[in-house]
């Protein structure tokens, strides 16, 4: 009996050094990808300064913005490696390889990256920005340490004032509740607090989400060679040429004509040749690379738009007759049992592609927007205060991503851990309003996005984009358009 205790303590040692090794490889590397990614856009100025103090709190301050993006990342892809990981134990349920992807496992990283998300929001973003915003009390020595102990004072009085705030909220939504829980900080108000994060987070995905996907399609349109309909590429190529030459010339010639306008001229210039290079990747692109590759992607981004306002739409449907489609927590994972899918391993992998894809069209929305599109960063050109602010945008994002996906019926698999705890995931009516706006937002931007784009592609192929703009396009006659269009072609 003591033989058989000693290996069961032995094996549960084991698995939790071997859980805990995994969990630090795969953090290293997300740490080690993120460092890379923010090294290639943070300013250089500011890390080669004479001040040694300035160097070393700039340093501090990347290093946990860091360890942000990185949980941002994992936050990502705990639901993708959670599905991927049922799939692979249903697939091979006895391979001695895989013994290690469990459910232990699975439920374990969904509570660190619980916790790295909120201690990062909560505690380490206000530290780096106070940190680097800070120059220590007056007469106190000058240092870092100095600089520290300003930032700790500043970071506590926030820490009262948010925990007043959500006190005084709690107690206007449930007055016996927050009187009867006045000093029960752990278990009451850092819950309703993360609780509110996550909502916040949500209602952003909903808001960025929507805008992303239909922005989607012109970002992939400037990244690919556009076929253009009825257009000749070498007389335009030409066009394009000799004008270049021409302001090249008035550009040369600027002490002579003192008369005309240089920065009107060099805009018109620039312009001109970015018009040319573009018309030079068009002439050199492929058949195939122009003629099917720009509609191929757009067809596959159509497609995943519509299989996701699809889901979005069965989910609601499935609320008003399942209880079981509410977003839920799951204490036991029980990987391996049957699939999340009803399509199996194929539903599965659709699944995935979705959640990937809406987290990317939430970034794309988000940064697009006239609110948030100050925060874009540059590379080389992006100061560390927009870094921080870069930072905690895309892990209220990405936090929100698995409740987001549940939520909308994206994928199956109940929220782990403490991310389904949050109290509005019970809430019928909030669920079925989040879901109905998702999809009326969602089909209202894609409607537009396709009306104008080939809208856009009918006037440039007829060439109506050269008129005047005193005329008005939409007083143009069907006849006018069809002669205009066979004259084009002949």
């Amino acid at each position: 009996m003591e033989t058989a205790d000693v290996s069961i303590r032995e094996q549960q040692f084991h698995e939790r050094v071997r859980e805990t090794l995994i969990c630090v490889i795969l953090f290293s590397s997300l740490y080690i990808v993120s460092y890379l990614i923010l090294t290639h856009f943070k300013k250089n100025a500011e890390f080669v300064t004479d001040d040694v103090e300035d160097a070393t709190v700039n340093k501090i301050a990347l290093w946990l913005c860091t360890f942000t993006l990185s949980v941002a990342v994992c936050a990502v892809l705990l639901l993708p490696i959670s599905i991927v990981s049922n799939e692979v134990l249903l697939t091979f349920p006895h391979s001695y390889y895989m013994q290690w992807l469990n459910g232990s496992l699975i439920h374990g990283l969904w509570n660190l990256v619980f916790l790295f998300s909120n201690l990062s929001l909560v505690f380490l973003m206000p530290f780096a920005y106070f940190f680097l915003e800070s120059e220590g009390f007056a007469g106190s020595k000058k240092g870092v340490m100095s600089r520290v102990y300003e930032t700790a004072v500043m970071l506590l009085l926030l820490s009262l004032l948010v925990l007043g705030m959500v006190w005084v909220a709690s107690a206007l939504l449930h007055h016996h509740t927050a009187r009867k829980s006045l000093y029960d900080l752990w278990e009451y108000y850092l819950p309703y607090l993360y609780s509110g994060i996550s909502l916040f987070g949500v209602l952003l995905l909903l808001l960025c989400t929507p805008f992303g996907l239909s922005r989607m399609f012109s970002i992939t349109g400037s990244l690919l060679v556009k076929p253009r309909l009825l257009e000749n590429v070498e007389e335009t190529m030409n066009c394009a040429e000799l004008e270049e030459a021409s302001l090249h010339r008035k550009l040369k010639n600027s002490a002579s004509c003192w008369h005309v306008n240089m920065e009107s001229v060099k805009t018109q210039f620039l312009s001109v040749q970015a018009k040319r290079i573009a018309l030079e990747m068009r002439r050199r692109a492929s058949p195939w690379q122009r003629n099917l590759g720009y509609p191929l992607a757009m067809l596959l981004l159509l497609a995943l738009t519509v299989v996701c306002v699809l889901m979005v739409c069965f989910h609601v449907l499935e609320l008003l007759f399942d209880e079981t489609a509410m977003p839920r927590g799951m204490e036991d994972p029980r990987l391996g049992m049957a699939s999340f899918s009803m399509f199996g391993s194929l539903g599965a992998a659709v699944e995935v592609v979705l959640i990937l894809y809406l987290m990317v069209s939430s970034v794309v929305g988000f940064y697009s927007s006239p609110l948030f599109s100050g925060l874009l960063p540059r590379a080389q050109d992006t100061t560390l205060t927009q870094i921080i602010g870069n930072c905690v945008s895309l892990l209220v994002l990405s936090s929100a991503l698995p409740v987001f996906s549940r939520t909308l019926g994206i994928t199956r698999f109940d929220l782990l851990g403490d991310f389904g705890r949050y109290n509005w995931l019970g809430n019928f009516h909030i669920v079925f309003l989040y879901n109905v706006l998702f999809a009326g937002l969602t089909s209202a931007c894609l409607m537009n996005t396709l009306t104008w784009a080939v809208q856009r592609e009918l006037i440039r192929a007829f060439g109506l984009h050269k008129l005047p703009l005193t005329v008005s396009r939409s007083t143009i006659p069907f006849k006018l358009l069809v002669a205009s269009g066979l004259s084009r072609i002949q």
